[in-house]
């Protein structure tokens, strides 16, 4: 059975460049890849059925019901930051903009509950933290200093001159102390990469501190949900179908090319364009030999490695978390988050943890345990009513330099479009990646450079374009 998607026959009044386009659509995938190429695509008038084997949105991004609880949970702790400016104009378009909740402040905690405050000062960019990181009672003097630094030499450098090497053998030759390394960038790079810096490209983890801690005073600032994570992308649905397209929930794909696709239930649907957006590992297995023989992108997934993440939802009898979040100093858990306002509850997360997703859920709540107790009085007298916790072995594609070295464009010789945050975005394994993945996949069934789709950074400040050197002098 094939079924084809006609699209109405252009006026006499279309531009022959308009007509060239596309105007039927099908996006496999239905995370934040393919609902923000859906989305832009819908807007200029393609015809857009979007395809998602589960039967709701937003791929790792989403909730479930805990079969314990009844309650619905998230996956794991999403973070958006305000440098995220394609996450956020997806959020926008949503119209869940509304739904995020903003903090400026990091808390760092250490054994014993002392805590150092960092959050932005009265100095401008790139030195608004500056104050903060002379403050922090977890770094020696020698640490701050040799972060300082480091932090100049960032300012300067060109991150893709680095994509070769990791970041630990980066920051070894930039003479970084061992507690800098442990205590600082290590929290950091594992939680906005999900790799160590012994693994991650040096490239990906430095455009972390440029585009997310130097350029702008606004950057940092730190964004999570007030709903479950599914609940954002509710209006995607009708979103698609206002502009006459449909959305297939409970739909698997089987085989795609670039002129349709092949269900699981056996039937050929067909389009002018086919952007796939799934996980790579799963990409790969959609098309047959003769398209991976074609398009070295296809090929090249197979250096594609991943890293888990877990996360622990615990239930206490009595508050034990006094602030919104904070970075564990020092500990297997990294950072904790608030999920009530009484902070009873609170959501763990233990990023790049290849040796924890191996343990027995009872093994990994009790050191959760033990680390929130070393660090928060509130949480040793504390009696645990609840857990669970969530493994993600496949969470991230593993930004190492050897895949980096040959991380697939969005556009091949296959004719099919990639979307995916492990795409060639510029960006880490992020939510911003993959919406940046998905309108620079829009922009290209479109026909348009990609930076008519895409949002520009957010602005550089006078002092941080002085400092600075390569894009952002001339920006």
């Amino acid at each position: 059975m094939t079924r084809r998607f006609d699209a109405p026959m252009p006026t006499e009044t279309e531009r022959p460049e308009r007509r060239s386009r596309p105007r039927t659509a099908i996006i496999v995938g239905g995370g934040i890849a393919g609902i923000a190429c859906a989305l832009r695509l819908a807007e200029h008038g393609v015809r857009v059925t979007l395809l998602e084997t589960r039967r709701k949105l937003g791929g790792r991004a989403t909730s479930f019901v805990d079969p314990r609880s009844g309650e619905w949970i998230d996956n794991c702790q999403h973070v958006v930051m305000g440098c995220c400016t394609n996450y956020l104009d997806l959020c926008r378009r949503l119209g869940v903009a509304e739904r995020l909740e903003w903090h400026d402040e990091i808390y760092w905690v250490e054994a014993g509950g002392r805590m150092s405050l960092m959050k932005p000062g009265s100095l401008p960019a790139p030195a608004h933290f500056a104050g903060s990181l002379m403050r922090a009672r977890f770094l020696g003097a020698r640490d701050k200093q040799a972060i300082t630094e480091c932090m100049f030499d960032m300012l300067r450098c060109d991150r893709a001159e680095y994509s070769g090497i990791t970041m630990g053998e980066w920051l070894r030759a930039r003479n970084q102390t061992q507690g800098a390394i442990e205590k600082f960038w290590s929290p950091v790079i594992v939680s906005a990469c999900n790799l160590g810096v012994d693994r991650v490209a040096a490239s990906v983890a430095i455009h972390v501190f440029q585009e997310g801690f130097l350029a702008s005073r606004g950057s940092a600032r730190m964004g999570v949900s007030r709903v479950p994570l599914l609940h954002l992308y509710d209006q995607a649905e009708d979103s698609i179908r206002r502009t006459g397209g449909e959305l297939r929930l409970g739909c698997g794909v089987e085989r795609l090319d670039a002129g349709g696709v092949v269900t699981t239930a056996g039937e050929r649907v067909e389009a002018e364009a086919v952007v796939c957006a799934v996980p790579g590992e799963r990409a790969r297995r959609m098309v047959d030999e003769a398209t991976i023989r074609c398009d070295a992108r296809f090929s090249a997934l197979d250096s594609m490695e991943h890293s888990p993440i877990v996360g622990v939802h615990l239930v206490f009898d009595r508050p034990v978390l006094g602030v919104h979040s904070a970075v564990l100093v020092g500990r297997e858990t990294q950072w904790v988050f608030r999920k009530d306002r009484e902070g009873t509850r609170v959501h763990a997360v233990i990023s790049a943890a290849d040796e924890l997703a191996r343990r027995e859920e009872s093994d990994i709540v009790a050191r959760v345990l033990s680390d929130l107790r070393a660090c928060f009085r509130g949480a040793r007298d504390a009696r645990l009513t609840s857990f669970r916790a969530v493994k993600e072995k496949l969470a991230t594609f593993a930004a190492t330099p050897r895949f980096e070295a040959v991380r697939p464009a969005t556009t091949g010789a296959s004719g099919i479009h990639l979307a995916g945050d492990y795409v060639r975005t510029g960006w880490p394994a992020t939510m911003e990646g993959a919406a940046r993945s998905g309108y620079m996949a829009a922009a290209a069934v479109l026909r348009l450079e990609e930076k008519a789709l895409l949002k520009p950074g957010l602005p550089c400040g006078r002092l941080a374009r002085a400092v600075m050197s390569g894009r952002y002098s001339k920006e």
